[in-house]
């Protein structure tokens, strides 16, 4: 899994179109290999990202949970800490 694909279920805020489309292309970058597509493969490259970007958000309206949900500033504080123990890094 591409470490730049954040979990987007289950915040309070939902997560943003905005968020959605980052994770989309993230994910289409990993998938094809291109971080930025030629100008012949430009056109299928955004298609996908629009397509993969309906389609999380899709997913996410639809998915359902009993759990509450999840602080932002409380899991973005946890990711802190889990890289200062990974990279010996305190920010």
């Amino acid at each position: 899994m591409c470490r730049n694909i954040k979990t987007l279920f289950n915040f309070d805020p939902p997560a943003t179109e905005e968020e959605i489309q980052a994770a989309s292309l993230q994910f289409v970058r990993k998938l094809s290999g291109f971080n930025a597509p030629s100008k012949v493969n430009e056109e299928a490259f955004q298609l996908a990202v629009e397509e993969v970007t309906a389609a999380a958000s899709k997913l996410l309206s639809t998915l359902v949970t009993n759990a509450e949900p999840r602080n932002r500033e409380i899991e973005a504080e946890k990711a802190r800490e889990r890289n200062a123990l990974r990279f010996g890094t305190a920010e």
